[in-house]
């Protein structure tokens, strides 16, 4: 018996979660593509849509990676090590993409939830993997914090886009009366 053995139902969970989350978000998307295109609008997206689509893969292939039946943590959480690295990077790309798209002005909560906690969450995933050779125990509750707090950013995110969406809904320009 490894340390990953108690984590199965935990990961299928979160798993199965993330991946039904992908495809509300894509229902989501699709019905919004009728809505007039905004110049720019491009951009936001890719600073605002895109990324919880990613946060929500990541919990997805995370949960795929720790439900394998590994051995030892070792490969585990080099995989873990490497995605968390790449979220790390692609934390800052979105930050970047935030302060350069015009179509929306980001307050406070939006810099929380788009670049600073998924920050965290990425870096979380690569500390632990470092740690998980020395503490395989605390390495994978860090590791399962990392995953749930993707997840509630993503489901935080969506739900931030929808009602973006739904209440920035451009009305229909009345004929003039003749």
């Amino acid at each position: 018996m490894t340390i990953l053995t108690g984590w199965e139902n935990f990961y299928v969970i979160v798993g199965s979660s993330a991946g039904a989350l992908i495809g509300l978000q894509f229902v989501v998307m699709t019905l919004l593509a009728e809505r007039p295109i905004v110049p720019g609008q491009e951009k936001a997206g890719s600073a605002f849509a895109t990324p919880t689509v990613i946060h929500f893969g990541t919990v997805l292939l995370l949960s795929a990676v720790i439900s394998a039946p590994w051995q030892t943590v070792g490969i585990p959480a080099i995989l873990w090590g490497l995605m968390g690295l790449i979220g790390i990077v692609y934390a800052a790309i979105v930050a970047r993409r935030m302060r350069k798209q015009t179509v929306y002005q980001p307050v406070f909560e939006d810099w929380l939830c788009h670049a600073l906690l998924p920050f965290a969450a990425y870096a979380t995933m690569t500390g632990s993997a470092g740690a998980a050779y020395a503490y395989p125990h605390g390495a994978m509750f860090g590791i399962g914090v990392a995953a749930l707090l993707l997840l509630f950013i993503g489901i935080h995110n969506a739900w931030d886009a929808v009602t973006y969406h739904v209440y920035s809904k451009k009305r229909p320009q009345r004929e003039p009366r003749q």
